[in-house]
């Protein structure tokens, strides 16, 4: 797993937006960036620039992941036949990491990482501890008994911060997560407006 170097408000209000949607993010309170030149006022981003922002807070949704990570999941989305900026949505959305965080078992997307990382989760009854693990149409995916009842779990469940989106089926009792479908774009939840289309253009250029 690669070491986070910035913490993960931090890209919030580098971003100026609450990408997580989270009540304790700074940027509710903080419109500004982070350092002694935050406050500064904001000059017109040019179309490389908004290619990057867009690219960035992606990126940084999804649990900050490496570029190299992050090209190559863009490269397959790339191979894939239709389109571009629907298939890295669609890669993204089904790495186990981002199901654990989507059906709740975990507060953030980076405590997902920790908790797949630590071998807490399994897929189809078997244990992966691997974040990046894409997630087909169909897997099963389960909180290990014995995980059942941290306190990280047990604090997800009562988050009422965001909704549990329809291509994953969720059984609280059992604590598993049935990965329907595919999503769409349009489908997927986030609190701030994602723009893949821009991202494509990052790397077409």
């Amino acid at each position: 797993m690669s070491k986070r170097h910035s913490a993960k408000y931090k890209i919030d209000r580098r971003m100026g937006e609450n990408i997580w949607g989270r009540p304790k993010s700074p940027i509710n309170q903080r419109s500004y960036g982070p350092g002694q030149h935050g406050q500064r006022r904001k000059s017109k981003v040019s179309d490389f620039g908004l290619q990057l922002r867009a690219k960035q807070k992606l990126k940084g949704y999804y649990g900050n992941l490496t570029e190299k990570q992050f090209s190559r999941t863009y490269t397959e989305a790339a191979r894939r036949k239709g389109n571009t900026s629907e298939n890295l949505i669609a890669l993204l959305e089904s790495r186990l990491d981002a199901i654990v965080y989507r059906a709740k078992f975990v507060p953030t997307v980076f405590a997902a990482r920790q908790f797949v990382n630590h071998g807490h989760v399994m897929v189809n009854g078997k244990r992966v501890n691997i974040a990046s693990y894409r997630v087909k149409a169909g897997d099963v995916v389960q909180v290990r008994e014995r995980s059942r009842n941290m306190a990280l779990v047990l604090e997800a469940l009562q988050l009422v911060e965001r909704d549990i989106p329809d291509y994953i089926e969720v059984d609280p009792k059992a604590m598993s997560a049935k990965y329907i479908r595919t999503p769409e774009l349009a489908e997927v939840p986030y609190p701030v407006k994602m723009e893949p289309n821009l991202v494509v253009e990052f790397y077409s250029s």
